[in-house]
């Protein structure tokens, strides 16, 4: 059986940098399954423990957290927001997270982030280097891509930095292997 591995932006812009950077490491893996989630297929309404008392849990929560649960890894780009993660990702993983508290269950996970400045969305992958963890996640990797711009051909859909290539080839490499 061949491995399946779940990539996703951790951003609702349908022009996210983010979702080409986790495109870009999801044409890197080899000899698997790959899919590519989209957070706008899985629109919810905004979390708070009374909209749950009103509407249960919606069903685009489920099918997403049904992805993670039948992916064996996870390669995962996130957005910065002001430091923090973005309100769609959050949002959807609060919900989630109402149906199964362990969202990441022992997936092997590779974090990745970029932005348009120096620091490559840095403050946004050090909560994720410490939160997923806790909610079962098993990271694998982490690489950030200051200065996408610079760093990425969105028209070759690659990282033209030889570094970075490399550290993002090494991440994946670590994602796949057996321990």
């Amino acid at each position: 059986m061949r491995t399946k591995v779940t990539c996703f932006a951790a951003s609702s812009s349908r022009s996210s940098i983010n979702r080409q950077f986790v495109t870009c490491a999801a044409g890197l893996v080899e000899d698997a399954e790959v899919e590519i989630l989209d957070l706008n297929d899985f629109e919810l309404p905004l979390f708070s423990v009374d909209r749950e008392a009103e509407l249960g849990q919606p069903q685009p929560a489920q099918e997403f957290l049904d992805k993670i649960h039948d992916s064996d890894a996870l390669i995962i780009s996130f957005a910065e927001h002001n430091g923090c993660y973005s309100a769609a990702y959050k949002n959807l993983y609060d919900w989630m997270s109402r149906i199964e508290a362990k969202v990441y269950k022992d997936k092997k996970i590779v974090l990745l982030a970029t932005s348009p400045g120096g620091r490559g969305g840095q403050s946004v992958l050090e909560l994720a280097l410490v939160q997923i963890p806790r909610f079962g996640g098993d990271i694998r990797g982490c690489v950030s891509m200051p200065n996408f711009y610079e760093n990425f051909d969105s028209e070759r859909g690659v990282v033209n930095n030889s570094e970075i290539a490399t550290e993002l080839k090494e991440a994946i490499q670590r994602l796949l292997s057996d321990d």
